[in-house]
């Protein structure tokens, strides 16, 4: 009889830690579809979205207020064309500008928004002018030793 409980509460013990398993996972990926407010539809054009995802945060001032819902490529413009699913408890103005940011130095990629000073606000269908693509690793460093390259070369006097 003791054997029993105790596999019993071993088995309650192991789904449990299972449970919380695939609850972080979820978290983490960000794919638990655990938000149950609703959301308005933005796009953003950028030139270089670097290595952003789709679900990846969209933050204003560190809070997260929407996740991006969708990346395509615009065959005419040839900019990538984001759009973002903003919270309907959050309101920004029609000139708040939008740009890609890294969370540390090689952490993930999300956008940031930053409200501007119009009195209409953004809505459904609504569409950011002022975008700020990636900034690419690869490419600063390389401007920066090209930088150190030409300091280096003696000046012709």
């Amino acid at each position: 009889m003791e054997r029993t409980t105790l596999d019993l509460w071993v088995g309650l013990f192991v789904a449990a830690g299972i449970a919380a398993l695939l609850f972080l996972a979820m978290k983490v990926g960000n794919i638990g579809g655990f938000e149950t407010s609703k959301a308005y539809a933005v796009t953003a054009e950028f030139d270089n979205i670097g290595g952003l995802k789709v679900r990846a945060p969209v933050k204003s001032a560190g809070v997260v207020v929407g996740r991006v819902g969708d990346i395509r490529f615009d065959t005419r413009a040839y900019r990538a064309e984001v759009v973002l699913n903003i919270s309907d408890a959050y309101k920004f103005p029609v000139d708040t500008s939008a740009s890609i940011m890294t969370s540390g130095l090689l952490g993930e990629q999300y956008i940031a928004l930053e409200a501007g000073a119009e009195e209409k606000m953004l809505g459904q269908g609504g569409k950011l002018k002022i975008t700020q693509g990636a900034v690419v690793l690869e490419n600063l460093i390389g401007q920066f030793l090209y930088n150190k390259a030409d300091e280096a070369t003696p000046a012709d006097k």
